[in-house]
Parts: C-alpha cells; structure tokens; sequence
C-alpha cells in the first residue's frame, strides 16, 4: 500500500504541471479546451522518439515535448481567433489531428524507453535515491517553480490582461486590448505546460503511448475542482491568486491519492473513468448545496429572530 501511495503522490505531482496548464484555460479564460488529451501525449511522444531515436539528452527531450505542446495550442489558438471557430470544436479539432499526428511521430502506438536513461534515473544514480522519490522531489521543485512564475507572469500587464479576457471579455476589449492575443497566449502557454507534463510522464513511466492522454481533460477538471474545495477550508479561502494555483496542483496529488486508495481496496481498473466522473460531479455539486444550505439557514435564523 505504502509503495502505492508512493507512486500516486509522484504521479500526482507530474500530473499537476498539466493540471495547472488546463487551470489557465479552464479557470482563467473560461474556455474548455479538448486540446489537452492530445498535446499531452504529443509531448510523451515527441520526448520518446527524441530519447530513442535520435539519443538526445532526456532534459532537451522534455524540452521540446514542451514546445510541441505549445504549437499544438497555437494551431487551436488560430482556428479560433483567426477563422472564429468556437474554442469548443477547434480543440476537438486539434485533438482528432493529434491522434494521426502523434502515431506518424512514433510510426506505431508505443514507444518504450526502458534501455535509455531519463532525468530521474539521471538524478537518481547521482544521489542514491530510489526513482521514485527522485520523481517526487523533482515534481515538487518543478511544480513549486512553475507556480512561482505563473504567479509572477499573471501579475504583469499582459497577464492581467489575460485573466480580464476570461472574467469579461468586451469590457477589456473597449479598453484597446486585443483579444485575440491573449487567447493565443493562453492557449500557447497551456498546452505548453501540459506537452511538459506529458514528457515528464513519458520518462517517469518509461514509455510513451499514443493513448496515454486519454481523459486527460476529465483528470484536469478533476482536480481543479478537487483543489478548489479544499483551497476554501484555508483561511481567507481562494481570494489569493497564489492559492488556486497551488490548490490546483494539490488537487492532482488528492485524486491520484484517491485513485491509488480505490485500486487497493480491489476496485476494477476499468472503472476508473467512471469514478473521475463521479468525482467530478461529486466535488461540483458540494459547493451548490453547501451554498443553498448556508442561505436556507440564514433565512430560518431570519425568522427566528423576527418571531
């Protein structure tokens, strides 16, 4: 059990870095971006072939699973600011795409990397320490850094520009911002982000796979909103930008925690897609009724006080 939970916490780490990347979208923009199940294996699988095909160094690896994460965003981008296509279908666009794309990358479905060597097994024949715990401490430190700049970058002018787009978009557009490029800025640095994520995946779990991206967006909004409940039991809530973003990543250790726990308890593997929806709805719909219940209450005490 405790090597499971072990695993999920070091999954949960690499997997925030995507959650924090459908976190700018999502939350930020408003907009549901579907690009996420591809870019996320399009950077596992651009990693892969780089690592076993080309012998490139497993940290210029994942750098470039980044960038092609971030063109990927950028084809979204310009299907919807250029062409006007809803942000919806262009990202089910892209994705459909990917899916072609990323087997002509690998030139098959999956790709392993067993015999090569990756940043954590790097890291780990350094210090000693299992891969594991390499994986969790370099997730942590990557996962921190990550936050610390996004909260840097949403406090400049274009960042601020980018969270009004979201909040409401024609009242930053009549004040001369262009609309259109902060879309294409957030699209870009979310799949960005979430192609870092599934590189980092790829080397952690020692292969890439053409459908390991699958229900990516399911596991996003999962732990976003998994995040978000938890951020209100802090003091002063989710007011601070800071903490959503950390909720967010916090939010991916909780569900993969909760997965790892359902599996030991015999859960069938097959009905995990099931219980990220369930969670889902569950942790949308408890905000709702908490909400109705403090009104309902304040409504009895109402009356209490004017009888």
């Amino acid at each position: 059990m405790l090597i499971a939970l072990q695993g999920a916490v070091s999954q949960g780490v690499l997997w925030g870095i995507m959650v924090l990347g459908v976190f700018i979208t999502f939350r930020l923009l408003d907009i549901p971006d579907m690009t996420c199940d591809g870019s996320f294996a399009l950077g596992g699988c651009v990693c892969a072939v780089l690592i076993v095909n080309n012998n490139v160094d497993p940290l210029l690896a994942v750098l470039a699973g980044m960038c092609a994460g971030a063109i990927a965003g950028a084809v979204t981008g310009i299907l919807t600011t250029v062409f006007e296509i809803p942000a919806i279908l262009a990202g089910i666009l892209t994705q459909i795409s990917l899916w072609s794309i990323n087997l002509r990358i690998m030139g098959k479905s999956n790709t392993p990397i067993l015999a090569k060597g990756t940043i954590f097994s790097s890291v780990s024949n350094m210090t000693g320490l299992p891969q594991s715990t390499v994986a969790i401490i370099l997730g942590i430190l990557l996962a921190v850094a990550i936050v610390a700049i996004l909260y840097w970058f949403f406090g400049t002018e274009i960042g601020s520009a980018l969270r009004a787009t979201g909040n409401n978009e024609y009242m930053i557009r009549a004040l001369g911002v262009n609309t259109n490029s902060t879309k294409m800025i957030a699209l870009v640095l979310s799949n960005a982000l979430i192609g870092l994520s599934g590189a980092l995946i790829c080397q952690s779990q020692k292969y890439a796979d053409i459908g390991m991206g699958t229900g990516a967006i399911v596991i996003g909004l999962a732990a976003i909103v998994i995040g978000e409940v938890l951020g209100r039991l802090l003091p002063g809530g989710l007011t601070q930008f800071s903490v959503r973003l950390a909720s967010a990543v916090f939010g991916s250790v909780v569900y993969f925690l909760i997965r790892a726990i359902v599996l030991q308890l015999g859960m069938d593997a097959n009905d995990m897609k099931l219980l990220s929806a369930v969670i889902v709805a569950v942790a949308l719909c408890v905000p709702v009724v908490w909400e109705r219940y403090k009104l309902r209450s304040s409504y009895t005490k109402g009356d209490e006080a004017d009888a």
